[in-house]
Order: C-alpha cells, then sequence, then structure tokens
C-alpha cells in the first residue's frame, strides 16, 4: 500500500526537483511557531526549504512517507556530560561521560550542550577531543572549577576563578553558553557566588545543580538572594533539595520562578524522583526544559533516553506540544541558540520523526520506582543539517532490489 501511495504521489508531481527530501504526511509540531497539524516538510540544501500541505512529490528527489507520525524539529539536549576519551576511570573527564554521536541521533537529539563537564583549565582538551570531532552539534557550559568534574573534585574555592573562567567563556562565543557550579559540599555559597560573577562578566546564564544542603544552604537563599533572572536551576525534580515539603511544591520554587528563575529537568542517574515529579505536575509547576543529565549511569538507569524522559511527562498529563517545546524551541532559547530548535524556512534542517506508541508501559525514576503509562514515544528518523543520521526502519533508504551496489570496490584481492 505504500508503495502505491507514493506512486499516486509521484503522479502528481513530475517534473522539476528542487527538493533533496520530503517528508510526506505527518503531524508536524514546531512550537516556535504554534504548528500543531499534518503538513509536509521539505529540505534542499541542508535547510528547511518548505512547510505546508500537499507539497508535490515530483519536486523532491527523495520522499519519505511519514503518515501517523509526528514531526518535530531535532531535540536540544541542555544537561549532558560527553567530555570522556580521557582514560580517567571514575569521572565525568572521562569514563563517565558518554561520546555524542553514539546517543545522540538514535534519540531524536541533534544538539547537545555539555553540562560544566570542563572548566576553564581542560576546555581546550575536551575541545578538540570530542566537540571538534563529533557529529552532533556539541556546546558547553563552562564549570566555574577549573578542573572541571575531574579528579581534583569541585569544592576547592581556590581553583574557581571567575575573571578566567569569563576570560575563557569569552575566547569561545557561541560554543561557550554559560556557566555551570556543580556537587559543591563545602561552606558558604562561593561555588554559586564565583559562577555569578563570571556569568556576569560573560554575559551568559549560570546552570545551578545546587549540590548539598546544610543550615546555611538552601534553596530559598538560593533561589532570593543568589541567582539572576535568566538562571537555571537544573535538576529541579531530584527531591534531594527539599523541591517538595509536606507533600506541596516548596514555596521557594513559585517565588524563583516569579522572578525569572529556568527550572530543568536533568534527570540523571539520582535527580529525578516520582514523588516530585508527580506532585509537581500536579499542581502545576511544570519544569521549563527537559534535559538529560547524560552519562555512563544514566542511559543504563532511570534515564534510558530523551524521547523516554518525554513520555514519562506524558505520562504525568502534560502536553505532547509542549513536551515537544520544552525539547527544541525552549532550550535553544535558554542557549541562546535561537537559529535551533523550529521549523522555521530557511532554519537548519535538523528534524526529528517519532512514533506515539499506545499501551501499557513502565517508567522508572532515578531511584528505581516504576510508574506505569499508557504512552510511549519511539524514534524513527532523525535528520541534522538535511542529512539522516538515523533510520530505525528504513523509511529514508532505497529498496535493496533497486539500490545501486557497487560490490566489487569492497573485493579482497585474491591470494596467488
Amino acid at each position: 500500500m505504500r508503495l502505491i501511495y507514493l506512486l499516486a504521489w509521484m503522479a502528481l508531481g513530475l517534473g522539476a526537483q528542487p527538493y533533496d527530501l520530503l517528508l510526506k504526511g505527518g503531524h508536524v509540531i514546531d512550537p516556535k511557531n504554534g504548528v500543531s497539524r499534518v503538513l509536509d516538510v521539505a529540505v534542499a540544501e541542508g535547510k528547511i526549504a518548505k512547510v505546508g500541505p500537499n507539497l508535490p512529490v515530483g519536486q523532491s528527489k527523495k520522499v519519505v512517507d511519514a503518515r501517523g507520525l509526528y514531526v518535530t524539529p531535532g531535540l536540544v539536549d541542555m544537561h549532558v556530560h560527553v567530555y570522556t576519551g580521557t582514560s580517567i576511570a571514575g569521572h565525568y573527564t572521562g569514563d563517565l561521560s558518554v561520546y555524542p554521536d553514539p546517543m545522540s541521533f538514535r534519540s531524536g537529539v541533534t544538539t547537545m550542550v555539555d553540562a560544566g563537564t570542563a572548566g576553564h583549565r581542560v576546555f581546550a582538551d575536551f575541545k578538540q577531543r570530542v566537540i571538534d570531532r563529533a557529529k552532533t552539534r556539541v556546546f558547553a557550559f563552562l564549570n566555574i572549577v577549573g578542573g572541571g568534574m575531574g579528579p581534583d573534585g569541585e569544592d576547592d574555592p581556590a581553583d574557581m576563578k571567575a575573571a578566567a573562567t569569563a576570560a575563557t567563556a569569552q575566547k569561545y562565543p557561541g560554543l561557550i553558553v554559560g556557566i555551570k557550579t556543580a556537587h559543591y559540599r563545602g561552606d558558604g555559597w562561593p561555588s554559586v557566588e564565583r559562577a555569578v560573577e563570571a556569568g556576569r562578566m560573560a554575559k551568559l546564564p549560570v546552570m545551578v545543580d545546587f549540590g548539598f544542603l546544610n543550615e546555611e544552604r538552601n534553596i530559598k537563599i538560593l533561589f532570593e538572594e543568589k541567582m539572576r533572572p535568566g538562571d537555571i536551576y537544573t535538576h529541579c525534580f531530584s527531591g534531594n533539595r527539599d523541591e517538595v515539603v509536606d507533600g506541596k511544591v516548596n514555596s521557594a520554587m513559585y517565588t524563583a520562578r516569579k522572578r525569572g528563575i529556568f527550572f530543568d529537568v536533568g534527570h540523571g542517574g539520582g535527580s529525578f524522583s516520582w514523588p516530585v515529579a508527580v506532585v509537581a505536575m500536579k499542581e502545576g509547576f511544570a519544569p521549563d526544559t527537559l534535559s538529560s543529565d547524560l552519562h555512563v549511569g544514566s542511559m543504563n538507569g532511570g534515564f534510558k533516553d530523551m524521547p523516554n524522559l518525554m513520555s514519562k511527562f506524558l505520562n504525568l498529563g502534560m502536553k505532547l506540544e509542549d513536551a515537544v517545546a520544552k525539547s527544541t524551541w525552549e532550550p535553544a532559547r535558554r542557549i541562546g541558540h535561537e537559529e535551533l530548535g523550529h521549523l522555521s524556512e530557511g532554519a537548519e534542517a535538523d528534524i526529528a520523526v517519532f512514533r506515539l506508541e499506545r499501551g501499557k508501559f513502565g517508567f522508572i525514576d532515578s531511584w528505581g520506582g516504576r510508574l506505569e503509562g499508557t504512552q510511549r514515544l519511539g524514534v524513527e528518523l532523525t535528520i541534522m543539517g538535511g542529512k539522516v543520521m538515523w533510520d530505525l526502519n528504513g523509511r529514508a533508504a532505497t529498496d535493496y532490489q533497486s539500490f545501486p551496489y557497487r560490490l566489487d570496490q569492497y573485493k579482497l584481492p585474491r591470494l596467488p
């Protein structure tokens, strides 16, 4: 039936072929442009050429039948750890991080933002080792600690140099999109205060992984006195930092939102709890952005991948359009790259194609708790810059019977 359908399309549109790829008949969700309906998406020379109804099939070199599927911008995962390849054991600046490409495209992700794995002393190594070599688009929040999330830890104020951090961020404009502080176990507020100082110098937002509480450190003081409007609180549903108190969302969270602080999920291996997420969503306190906190532990634990995370929120009552917005356009805005995360004509052709399954599924939080759901997203196709990077069912591939094989070029010479 699909072949007959495609042949009928072709008969309606023979002629010039200005498009390289045409996604036909999918439900397009493009939050920036307020689009959520069945449309076609045409790609030419790596850009979105046209989005509209009934685009002629004959005008495209390749046609993908997207009926029954959802077509969205490529996902922007705003919190990952991808500084690997250093052979450092037991740290995120090494074996705990994940190379971008093996995880991104199969998950519908075309843009990743490393969340402070590297600081100013090691950023150049991270850039040449991972960022410059990845096919995935990779940006970074720069850790206020010079050594990043490395063997020296993140507790030494002597390695928290605001000026050096800001200078490194300014050296790589657009690539470094913010400052990060995380995991601080010491007294006082040096990590947050110096991160904010560096952010002010470099005119960049700060992402705060609050680390650990004590009598002098709590999210009320953090939100009201330390963070600025436009800064980002990640791990917002962890439960580790009193986000929910006595069965209700901490009033400090509402105050922070009114001040213009943004809330990011950052699921990770220990930062997403059903008792917090369920309460927050019932109260209407949804996160501003969905992100993974991708690392070796999280991808093999409750997080799994971005479609699984989006599915969790669908099963907590979030609309699909909102889950897409919080995984595409909203994170693109937070990192100052508004050229990404949408399907406007002329934009980079970063596209994800999803199927939405209905049935009985189980979803796991960071602690091993299970929530049963009835919806689950899966990735069929991922396109970056107009190129197919992931194609689960060969929707953009050519049938092998008509494929122009050149098997002779792979033959080894015969031995005498």
